[in-house]
């Protein structure tokens, strides 16, 4: 096994809008769909797509729901014999309003996902411990994730965290995160810092192996304790960015899997996020590697200048990284 993700896996009730309502107002949707999402199944789709071999860990429902969604993620590749049926329980669900600009509004009911706990991880985690990567994010309870980085061993895989939705983390042993991958929104709601170098040095300082910080369309920055880079990113016109930070997660583990060095690992996820964010619903709008190849290859390289910011993180050297 190359790729393990452990997280949520859900049915997504989509309204597009005009504008997404205020509280106590009614909207009317200009459209209605339901898809196949929750972010674990979402990065475990978008890795697999890319051409990695992945097997996805959670828990739905006893419902013809649940029946779907495994049905859904064998047609795209994954390996779904790990993901248990939880008895006299819905699948989780999420509804989420869309409007004009692609921005989006999430309420997401957990449903079988609560029932993925420290004890269904003490099951599986032989199989954990064979992949070379461990994708995890925070639709699951926290205790599940909790238990998966103070057993995982190191040397062992490769773990990388998406932050989603941001809770407080200081209960996870964060030295067993390798990248952090936080939106800029996540990364200042879990710190209460809006610079980006000083929120991520404060994940740093907790164990944390580097942080990269997901800007939409302004790309993408990565801090460590060696210093810091951005790589620029890819324009699109935004229809739905409701699975682009899932498909930069799962391109990112997808490139790092072919050995790619960090920042073209992270071009890679910054394209497959764009082109994400150029169609409707979560997993089906999950680029293939034919389209993720035209555009990396159809958009010259620019280099990923380190920076410094404000608060004098990292010392600036004007090094570049190129390709």
């Amino acid at each position: 096994m190359s790729i393990a993700v452990l997280g949520s896996i859900n049915m997504d009730l989509v309204a597009e809008v005009k504008r997404l309502p205020a509280v106590g107002e009614t909207v009317q949707a200009v459209r209605m769909e339901s898809y196949p999402g929750g972010k674990g199944a979402n990065q475990a789709v978008a890795a697999a797509r890319l051409g990695s071999t992945v097997r996805m860990f959670g828990k739905v429902g006893d419902d013809d729901t649940g029946d779907l969604l495994l049905e859904r993620l064998r047609s795209e590749g994954v390996e779904e014999s790990c993901v248990t049926r939880q008895a006299r329980c819905t699948t989780g669900r999420a509804c989420i309003w869309v409007g004009e600009q692609g921005e989006n509004a999430i309420v997401f009911g957990p449903g079988a996902n609560a029932g993925v706990d420290a004890g269904y991880v003490d099951a599986v985690l032989p199989q954990l411990e064979h992949a070379r990567l461990v994708l995890l994010q925070l639709e699951v309870p926290i205790s599940a994730v909790k238990r998966v980085l103070r057993r995982l061993p190191r040397p062992g895989p490769t773990v990388i965290l998406d932050p989603a939705p941001a809770v407080p983390l200081e209960e996870l042993h964060l030295a067993r995160v390798d990248i952090l991958t936080p939106n800029q929104g996540e990364l200042a709601t879990l710190t209460g810092k809006r610079d980006q170098g000083v929120a991520a040095k404060q994940m740093l300082d907790q164990g944390v192996g580097c942080v990269i910080c997901k800007n939409g369309a302004e790309g993408c920055r990565m801090f460590s304790n060696e210093g810091a880079f951005g790589v620029p990113p890819f324009r699109v016109d935004a229809v739905d960015t409701t699975a682009a930070g899932d498909a930069f997660n799962g391109a990112l583990a997808a490139a790092l899997l072919l050995g790619l060095e960090l920042p073209e690992a992270m071009r890679w996820g910054n394209a497959a996020g764009a082109l994400t964010a150029t169609r409707r619903g979560a997993q089906p709008s999950l680029p293939r590697r034919d389209e993720l190849n035209t555009v990396l290859d159809g958009s010259r390289w620019v280099d990923a200048r380190i920076y410094c910011d404000d608060a004098g993180y990292p010392d600036g050297t004007g090094n570049t990284v190129s390709r």
